[in-house]
This record gives structure tokens, sequence and C-alpha cells, in this order.
């Protein structure tokens, strides 16, 4: 049988309470009575299935599995090439919550698995649970500065023909770059890859230039391991969604996780928009 989402009320009532270790405090913060209270961290254990406070005379002690921990689920991709970069900033600006990521190609049931929230790849159709995209984003080339270092630069769209396209199960999108710059090329074979973290780590140790997008690129880009080598690229449908129930949404870690993420995605946005054109290009070159 599927588990029941936590009430909401009972959900605030056990965010005050760990707060302040009182009862009698929260109920004045949320202007119900203590017994109120009681009964709804109460009702909260019960669906849970956990005890979440020992109650002491003049405090409330959080139990283990009533301390701040956070589960997020996300693609194998989005942890390797975004959200393992990052942890020690996570955990710089929230110390008190204990990050785990489970890395999946399933998306995460919330009334079944043991998950708070997810990033998923998508459309965003998803009813009945809290959905904001994280990214705006575009498919581009990317290659390791070095590859196109010296008489290997690139200077033109046609040029990337001159190197090897690693490429995800087929070659369509490239040929969709391709006819988007009015280039007529026909895209020869090349190394196949089926996971697209792996496809960046191959372009980032200069074995051909891949495509790639906004979100998984981002960090590379900005640390210099990748560019750009051309200004081209396509619009794509899908991209990434935070997502968590309905119920769960206001509560204090997953807005401080989520908050954390639009910072960070934010963040990209920006330093990749002040990112010289070509500049990791140049340098190369003159090595």
């Amino acid at each position: 049988m599927a588990r029941r989402l936590p009430p909401l009320n009972g959900l605030k009532a056990f965010e005050a309470a760990a707060r302040s270790e009182s009862f009698t405090r929260a109920a004045e913060e949320l202007n119900v009575t203590q017994g109120a209270v009681s009964h709804q961290v109460k009702a909260l254990e019960d669906t849970l299935g956990l005890k979440l406070f020992h109650r002491q005379r003049q405090r409330l002690i959080l139990t283990e599995a009533g301390r701040d921990y956070l589960t997020v689920s996300t693609s194998p991709d989005f942890a390797a090439k975004w959200l393992v970069n990052r942890l020690s900033r996570f955990a710089e600006q929230c110390p008190g919550v204990d990050l785990r990521v489970s890395a999946t190609t399933q998306y995460a049931d919330f009334a079944r698995d043991d998950v708070d929230i997810a990033i998923r790849h998508g459309d965003g159709n998803w009813p009945g649970l809290d959905v904001q995209r994280l990214y705006a984003e575009r498919l581009f080339p990317i290659c390791s500065p070095k590859l196109i270092a010296g008489r290997n630069r690139i200077t033109k769209v046609a040029d990337l023909l001159k190197f090897p396209l690693l490429r995800l199960e087929d070659a369509k999108n490239w040929t969709r770059l391709f006819e988007a710059a009015g280039v007529k090329a026909a895209v020869g074979p090349g190394p196949v890859l089926n996971r697209a973290s792996m496809l960046i780590d191959a372009a980032i140790d200069g074995q051909g230039i891949a495509l790639a997008r906004t979100a998984l690129a981002a960090w590379d880009l900005i640390n210099g391991r990748l560019v750009q080598p051309v200004d081209v690229s396509l619009r794509v449908a899908n991209t990434y969604w935070i997502v968590c129930p309905k119920a769960a949404s206001d509560l204090p870690k997953i807005a401080a996780f989520r908050n954390w993420v639009f910072a960070e995605a934010a963040e990209d946005t920006r330093r990749l928009k002040a990112l010289p054109p070509s500049r990791m290009q140049v340098r190369a070159s003159k090595e």
C-alpha cells in the first residue's frame, strides 16, 4: 500500500517544536494550543512510523530520525556533473542539514521512496507535485581548449568536422546543429556513449567535440576545462526541474536546499555570460 504524504499541519508543528525545543513555544508561534501541537506531532509520528522527539520535563530532544537530513533524488548525469562538485558549498551554507544524494535513472515515487526532493529532467508535467524550473537550457558544442590549440583552432562551424564528433546513441543532434548553422555536412562515424556525463568527460579528456546541455557543462566551462568553440546552439524542449510534494514544499530544509540550488544556477548563468568569447581557446593557442 502506498505511504500517505505527511499532514501539512503536522510538518509545521514538528518544525516549530524542533526549532524551539518546546511544544508550548511552538503553540505560541503557530497561534494554537499546546495540546494541538502535541496532537499534530503525534499524528505525524504515526504517519511516518517514527518517533521524532524524546520528551523530557522541560525540553524536547530530537531523536536521530527527527534530525535534519535531506534525501535528494536525481539522475547520475546531474549528480556527477552538477551536484557532486558543489557539495562542500551546500555544507557551508546549510551546516545543519545532512544531505544524502540518491542517483538513479528512475523518477522517485515520493509516496513510496525515502526521498524528500528531486531534480528531474523532463517537460515539467508532473501533476500533484510542486514543480519549479531550474534552467533555461540550450545544446551546444564543447571541447577541451587543448584540442583546438595552435593550428587546430576553430573559426567556423564547418571546422568542427575536422575532429571526432562524440555523440549520445545517434548523430541526429549533430545533424540538426549543422542544419541550423547552414552547413551541409554528412556526420561521419564517431565514438558513441550512453551517458551525457561520460560524453562531457571524454570531451574534457580531448577525445573529440561533444554536444552538451547548459546545466551539465556549466561547471567545466566556468572552470576552464571546456570551451564552446563556436557560437551555435540548439533550443531544447526538456530541462531540469526541482520537484517535491506540495505538502512538504515549505519545510525549512527543503526550502533551504531549493533556494541554494536556484542561487547556484543563477550564479552559473551570470558567470557563463561573463566569459569572454573564445577566451580559453585563445589562451590555449598561445601555449
